[in-house]
């Protein structure tokens, strides 16, 4: 399997399967003397670590970090960063029951058509098992982003959408969303998204959900505006993480509603600063970074492993039926918010230091 690796300058790659004996990355092109520990990367793992609350996976992994190489006395050296972390809780025998069978909405069919393997053990690599590494590798992203723009930057992301319910952004609170299960920015949702969850997975079923970004402090000039527009690669970027079918930037989709007149993003300078009046574009124009908050959203299908009997084939081609059983998120977009910043965050330090590269 090629294409590994994500990223320019600031790169990683990615290794392992779901129940092998463990996963990890290597991080090439990470700035040197930035300081950096085990502990700093776990805050970021444990906010994706599964088996934390009845609405997700009770997988139990600890996804403790070890870090193999690229840190000396406490600070990068510039050389790759190597991380593993092991895989505790493997339950292979409960794929045994399908492992002859493609899950419907899975990528078991199409892996098996082109590699000619099927690993049925919690899907070895296609697994979301593999974010895990992502987050890792976002987590020394966002330090090393701290270090050089400074307190200005953060990033932040939060389920907006679960299934059929919304939350009302207008009530949007960061101190909310560490506080409840569902990543949910605000509070007088949270209730009613626990009934219409818990019910979803009494049922047997699942459903999706949408996770908005926002990324403020990123300077203006990030972005090379014809093959690498910085919403190209953050599209790019949150496209490939697992069941994610949908991105927007901005306004996305919604811009084809708009007027001309309500989708520009007016500017004026107020005591010696620029402003904008609104932020349509999503802190992007042109595929350069306008130095106003950059948000983007993602929309991730409902989990494809459920207790419902669907109709497939086999290996051998023949119509068969699945129910899957075991241990899986009934919503996935949940632990997918911490896997957004890390991605959206790898891609804006990449894209930092090209602009350092070029423009000094």
């Amino acid at each position: 399997m090629s294409f590994n690796t994500f990223g320019k300058i600031f790169r990683f790659t990615t290794w392992g399967e779901s129940h092998g004996p463990a996963i990890g990355c290597v991080i090439d092109g990470c700035p040197p003397n930035i300081p950096i520990s085990e502990k700093d990367i776990q805050k970021d793992m444990d906010r994706r670590r599964p088996g934390q609350s009845k609405f997700t996976t009770q997988r139990k992994e600890s996804d403790k970090v070890i870090i193999l190489s690229g840190v000396f006395e406490g600070k990068t050296t510039g050389t790759p960063i190597s991380i593993i972390i092991y895989n505790e809780d493997k339950k292979s025998r409960d794929y045994e029951s399908i492992k002859n069978k493609f899950r419907p909405g899975h990528a078991d069919y199409t892996y098996f058509k082109k590699y000619g393997i099927r690993d049925f053990k919690g899907g070895g690599r296609q697994s979301a098992r593999e974010t895990a590494c992502r987050v890792a590798a976002g987590a020394v992203a966002k330090i090393v982003l701290k270090k050089i723009i400074g307190i200005k930057f953060n990033i932040i992301g939060a389920v907006t959408q679960l299934g059929l319910m919304s939350c009302d952004k207008q009530n949007w609170k960061d101190s909310e969303i560490r506080k409840n299960p569902f990543f949910c920015p605000d509070k007088k949702s949270v209730k009613l998204w626990e009934k219409y969850l818990l019910a979803v997975r009494k049922a047997g079923s699942s459903c999706g959900a949408i996770i908005e970004l926002r990324a403020s402090g990123i300077p203006v000039g990030l972005g090379a505006p014809i093959y690498s527009k910085l919403d190209t690669d953050i599209a790019a970027a949150l496209m490939s993480i697992n069941a994610v079918k949908g991105v927007n930037i901005g306004s996305g989709m919604n811009s084809a509603f708009l007027s001309g007149e309500e989708n520009s993003d007016e500017i004026r300078k107020n005591s010696g600063k620029i402003k904008f009046k609104t932020n349509h574009a999503g802190g992007i124009l042109g595929g350069i970074s306008s130095g106003q908050d950059i948000v983007a959203s993602f929309g991730v299908k409902p989990t494809s492993s459920i207790l419902t009997s669907r109709e497939t084939i086999d290996k051998k081609g023949k119509n068969t039926k699945i129910s899957v059983k075991g241990r899986h998120d009934p919503c996935v977009g949940i632990r997918a918010v911490p896997i957004g910043e890390a991605m959206l965050s790898c891609v804006i330090l990449d894209h930092l230091l090209m602009h350092r590269a070029q423009c000094g």
